[in-house]
């Protein structure tokens, strides 16, 4: 049973017995945090499961009380039909954002990922046919699990033009870049080990290291700069971790990137203390200077660095291809993906190599990278006009999400009904830490086309702010 349902059904117990009865205020998310050891994402889906049963109650700014009509509630062990469909590796609230990029009324102010209309969608429709045509009977079996040597190759080219060699039969293609980073996971730890994540940190990461039974250590990280390493040094010593699981570029939530000297000096400290480092590169073809930023693995020196990048955010959001190098551990990761999946979709594997051979990609990076780099300008232009004096936004040099620390006393939880009631989604700061941390704070999503809706929206959610900061 997963758990958040553990949870929900502990507390629908509690007051079934009259342990918590009508009017007690549940401890708040925090709390519980601590106390269970639980990340704030899995505490969030069990409150909201309880809710869903009628049992509970959410009042803004203040937490969850249990209903007055509790007592005549369903019995916890026979969960409603609500908690039936709930989903079992998602917490609800992230499950909502990821349906907020759906509703066509909703604008998705909180939704993780870019317009599809910034996409060469029918280049990539033809790509798919020309490349099921050059597809071989023999390679249908023959290029399992590692995935189709012409799409090797050619992300293989992508590193060289970094300056990195890389052997295609070093990559192993996956199922999008989140399969990516929990096979590296698989690969380098097991139950009970400790990892370090940044903090905040995308909220995948810690729904996986929850999955596998690890241990979140969280790295203090600066909006600019990125993860502070003497920090981080401290907690090697104290923790022992296995892993680390960082973005060294255009990070998501922040936006920061950490710069060369502070790309070496990390790999320098992770391998002499010989932690995995996985790093997660998804947005690193977004960058909207004229170069890119170099990721951590190009200054390995023996090995320590696991890559992870993907096709869903530059160039192919549905098709969910993405690879993994394993560094020292790749045959071992080869032997994750044979065990886990076997296999990547073979025909999006052919669409892509077919549409990376014909020289379109670089031209279609150059629009993409202009457009979002607009989008973001805007959206700061905006958030400067229409925020509470005192508030603070990132400036990344890439990728397509903006950081805003709205003043203290500000609760972005709160104000997710209300955005919903103005016809926009967020996503707010707790979802990236796994101590519910960040409560003032909001992701927003700049990967999408500037309009009057997108202007309305932050205004609305600049009014929404001041009231609540008015009622403190």
């Amino acid at each position: 049973m997963p758990r958040y349902q553990q949870l929900a059904n502990e507390l629908a117990g509690m007051i079934a017995q009259g342990a918590l009865r009508a009017g007690d205020r549940l401890p708040s998310v925090r709390q519980t945090c601590q106390s269970r050891g639980l990340s704030a994402a899995t505490v969030f889906q069990a409150y909201r499961l309880l809710e869903a049963r009628g049992l509970v109650q959410a009042a803004a700014r203040s937490g969850y009380f249990v209903s007055a009509h509790a007592g005549s509630a369903q019995s916890p062990t026979r969960p409603s039909p609500a908690s039936d469909a709930a989903p079992h590796t998602i917490s609800e609230q992230i499950f909502e954002l990821l349906q907020s990029s759906r509703e066509r009324g909703l604008l998705p102010l909180g939704s993780a990922f870019p317009a599809t209309e910034l996409f060469p969608l029918e280049r990539l429709r033809l790509a798919l046919g020309a490349g099921m045509r050059k597809l071989e009977p023999w390679q249908i079996s023959a290029e399992l699990p590692l995935g189709l040597e012409t799409l090797r190759r050619q992300i293989a080219l992508r590193y060289l033009r970094l300056g990195l060699r890389v052997a295609p039969e070093d990559i192993v293609i996956t199922n999008g870049a989140l399969e990516a980073l929990q096979l590296c996971l698989q690969t380098v730890t097991r139950p009970g080990d400790a990892v370090l994540v940044e903090s905040p940190c995308f909220y995948a990461a810690l729904q996986a290291l929850e999955r596998f039974g690890l241990k979140a250590i969280e790295v203090p990280t600066d909006r600019a700069e990125g993860a502070d390493l003497q920090a981080m040094a401290r907690l090697i010593a104290q923790h022992r971790p296995r892993a680390c699981w960082l973005m060294s570029s255009f990070q998501n939530p922040l936006g920061c990137t950490l710069p060369p000297h502070k790309k070496r000096a990390l790999v320098a400290l992770l391998e002499a203390e010989d932690v995995a480092l996985i790093e997660d590169d998804v947005y690193a073809e977004l960058h909207h200077g004229a170069d890119p930023a170099l990721p951590a693995k190009a200054f390995e020196q023996r090995g320590g660095v696991m890559h992870c990048g993907s096709f869903s955010k530059c160039l192919a959001p549905g098709y969910r291809i993405g690879w993994a190098l394993g560094g020292r551990w790749a045959p071992q990761l080869q032997r994750s993906k044979l065990m886990s999946s076997l296999s990547s979709s073979l025909p999006a594997q052919a669409a892509l190599a077919e549409y990376l051979q014909d020289g379109s990609f670089d031209a279609h990076l150059r629009r993409l990278r202009e457009a979002l780099a607009r989008q973001m300008r805007r959206m700061a232009a905006a958030l400067a006009q229409h925020m509470p004096a005192g508030s603070r936004v990132s400036e990344p040099a890439g990728g397509y999400f903006l950081w805003l620390e709205l003043p203290d006393g500000c609760d972005s939880l709160a104000l997710l009904p209300r955005a919903r009631e103005q016809g926009f989604s967020l996503a707010p700061g707790p979802l990236f830490s796994a101590q519910g941390e960040f409560a003032a704070c909001l992701r927003l999503n700049c990967g999408h086309p500037w309009g009057p809706a997108w202007e309305t929206a932050i205004a609305a959610l600049g009014d929404m702010a001041r009231a609540q900061l008015a009622q403190r």
